[in-house]
């Protein structure tokens, strides 16, 4: 394989087959930010302690809770032929890389497997699982009290932050042709930006998660595909109550019967303050919602969410590769994309607004916004919704479709999917003032260009400013000379 970096260090990796595009893909990265790498790993195998210290050991407690490195060898092991060796070009990226410069020093992966990847494929900025405070971990899994931080009651300001996708059908484009624009509000190096071709017909430019194989948010010679962080409800904790029996038997309430808790045992290592190793051992305990993670009102709190590898590895790769709208959908049919709104564009003039496949049927009497009850059947999850019971907007008349990581319920105007259509766990995220400005700059023309779209993002009119100034102007002037 080749790379060829342009003027601006950008790499245009080409290689023969896919693989060898994985190979040079990851290779280049870590030529630019090998640490950034290693890191995302460490968290998302739960090693963090082993470089950061016992301070870390919680995060990675939670980690594992929910990916086990034995279970991913097996998933690996009984991944299609065609993705064992996408992770193995991928492993051999690295460990190559860290071969032939030995002055890069690993703190503490210096050989990766080609199991590793199903730990991190998703792509989003955070996980589902950094939804679990990790002072209530702590104080479940070390049986003392532990005051959550003012960050996990909500007390800190954070700057706002987000994404902002707009998709422009060819009816609203001064030459003809669908325009989708991709503004991902990331630090400027949280992604690797990059072009990888093939010749078994991979062709994707766009930016990469530091240490995936997959263009997460870009576009190929057909279809393009911008995430923003969504605001559906996927993620719920279910209130266990807990029966404990002689010998210290842990059952939980499911119904009219007794179910034994899961318990596992899980051991992590972390650095000590002079360099060296320790070890801590956990055991720790799971129903059939997920594992624990939590005591609350004298019940012990499990945590679901989506735990796809496999499924969420093929579907980041495999988008990558689709000519159409109906290609696109046909790979989105894995339902492993459990945190992102899509916004889409192909060549052949489709757009599209989508909220994320993953989304589990519930009872819409209970609110899933707090823990349920575990014991009630009635709360349990019942499979996945399809993909067309899900609020989309597709092809909208309005000629365009946006999302500023608000509601759906916008997304194209009057063409927009409606919120007496879905049950109440769509959308917990409301709206937020960048959505009516979308939505004024999206109607003022209709001969969009690739010019116009981004002075158009970058408008410097501010809705929630337009609302709290006149405010203010008017306390001043009802003031004391």
């Amino acid at each position: 394989m080749t790379i060829i970096r342009d003027d601006w260090g950008i790499p245009h990796v080409v290689g023969k087959t896919d693989a060898d595009a994985v190979f040079g893909m990851i290779y280049a990265q870590a030529e630019d930010d090998f640490d950034r790498i290693e890191r995302n790993y460490l968290v998302s195998l739960g090693r963090l302690a082993e470089a950061e210290g016992e301070s870390a050991i919680w995060q990675d407690l939670r980690q594992r809770l929910f990916i086990d490195p034995g279970v991913l060898k097996r998933y690996y092991a009984e991944s299609p032929a065609w993705l064992r060796k996408l992770m193995q070009a991928w492993a051999d990226g690295l460990n190559y890389f860290l071969a032939t410069h030995p002055e890069v020093r690993p703190r503490v992966i210096t050989r990766f497997e080609p199991w590793m990847p199903l730990s991190f494929s998703e792509g989003s900025i955070g996980g589902d699982i950094e939804r679990v405070p990790l002072s209530q971990l702590e104080a479940f899994y070390d049986n003392r009290q532990v005051e959550m931080t003012d960050e996990e009651r909500g007390l800190l300001f954070r700057e706002p932050s987000g994404s902002n996708g707009m998709a422009i059908a060819p009816s609203h484009t001064r030459d003809g042709h669908a325009l989708l624009l991709i503004n991902p509000h990331t630090s400027f190096f949280f992604r690797s930006e990059q072009h990888v071709t093939s010749g078994e017909g991979l062709n994707a430019y766009g930016a990469a998660t530091w240490g995936q194989f997959f263009i997460y948010q870009g576009f190929n010679e057909d279809t393009g595909w911008m995430h923003t962080s969504s605001g559906v409800d996927n993620v719920d904790e279910f209130a266990e109550t807990i029966v404990t029996k002689a010998g210290g038997r842990h059952y939980y309430r499911y119904g009219d019967a007794l179910r034994p808790v899961t318990r596992k045992t899980i051991t992590l290592s972390y650095r000590t303050a002079d360099g060296g190793r320790a070890k801590r051992t956990f055991a720790t305990f799971a129903t059939h919602h997920g594992p624990i993670v939590r005591e609350a009102d004298g019940k012990w709190i499990a945590f679901a969410l989506m735990n796809k590898p496999v499924e969420a590895l093929l579907q980041s790769f495999l988008r990558t590769k689709t000519r159409d709208y109906a290609d696109f959908m046909q790979v989105a049919g894995y339902k492993a994309n459990s945190s992102n709104n899509t916004l889409f564009a192909d060549s052949k003039g489709e757009i599209a607004f989508l909220v994320p496949q993953f989304m589990p049927v519930r009872d819409d009497r209970f609110d899933y916004r707090k823990p349920v009850d575990g014991s009630d059947p009635a709360t349990d999850w019942r499979g996945l919704h399809s993909l067309k019971s899900l609020p989309q907007a597709v092809n909208p008349k309005n000629g365009w479709a946006f999302n500023t990581n608000n509601w759906p319920w916008t997304a194209a105007g009057p063409y927009s999917p409606k919120a007496e259509d879905y049950p109440r766990y769509f959308d917990q995220a409301g709206e937020n003032p960048r959505g009516p400005q979308a939505i004024r700059v999206l109607t003022a023309q209709r001969r969009f260009t690739p010019q116009s779209l981004i002075a158009a993002a970058f408008d410097t009119y501010l809705t929630a400013f337009a609302r709290l100034v006149p405010q203010l102007v008017a306390a001043w002037d009802e003031l004391p000379a």
